[in-house]
């Protein structure tokens, strides 16, 4: 239990610092786009290898194709209407987008987390924590240009990182008892929403702002959580 508090403090207060960074920190575009698909590509390698990989040695590929779809298919729909609703460029659209991402990850780290030791889940972890820094940032700051207060922004992230703790504990307690099957597609749920982000949001913005190394951001991302997997015995 002390595990599970420590990482989902870490990892949900990632949130806060980046948007903290946003709202009162600034980097040259070029090295946010870096960092972003840095974290990019280390979220991907994570949730293939620490998500995807174990629920089919653990149940089936059947049921992690199932859960892969099944979330790549609610996130599109999901960002489809937030994009409607609120516009992809307002502030109110980017923090549910990122709350709508966030939920899964942390969702899946709590899933993770189950009979685990405290190195098996370093990668997961370390990636959403990479990841949660610059978008943060970028919807932190999207919202003070947009005309928020910096004080009712810092409150909004800190909210969201409540939420988003809550999830990976909910994912923690509620679900150890689940079989395993249950467990492959709720960890691949979660995976393809994850993937579906990161080719529609993280990827597109680390392009636009670091085109000509975004690609190899990408590529230490990967090898950065390849190492982190190693480390913890993956």
């Amino acid at each position: 239990m002390l595990m599970l508090f420590a990482v989902v403090l870490v990892v949900s207060g990632a949130l806060v610092v980046g948007a903290a960074w946003g709202i009162y920190g600034r980097l040259p575009k070029p090295i946010e786009g870096f960092l972003v698909a840095l974290a990019g590509g280390a979220l991907l390698l994570s949730v293939t290898s620490e998500l995807i990989e174990p629920s089919i040695e653990k149940s089936s590929v059947f049921h992690a194709m199932l859960g892969v779809g099944a979330g790549a298919l609610v996130f599109a729909i999901c960002d489809y209407w937030i994009d409607e609703k609120w516009g992809s460029d307002g502030g109110g659209g980017l923090l549910a987008a990122i709350t709508l991402d966030g939920i899964p990850e942390n969702l899946a780290l709590g899933v993770a987390l189950i009979g685990a030791g405290s190195m098996e889940v370093a990668a997961l972890a370390g990636s959403i924590l990479l990841s949660n820094l610059p978008e943060a940032a970028g919807g932190a700051r999207a919202m003070v240009e947009n005309g928020r207060s910096k004080g009712k922004v810092m409150a909004l992230w800190a909210g969201t990182a409540i939420i988003l703790s809550a999830a990976a504990i909910v994912g923690n307690l509620a679900l150890e008892g689940v079989g395993e099957g249950t467990l492959a597609v709720i960890r691949c749920f979660a995976a393809g929403a994850v993937v579906a982000s990161l080719a529609t949001e993280v990827f597109p913005q680390a392009f636009r702002e670091d085109k000509h190394w975004a690609g190899v951001a990408t590529a230490l991302g990967v090898i950065l959580a390849f190492s982190l997997g190693s480390l913890a015995g993956g």
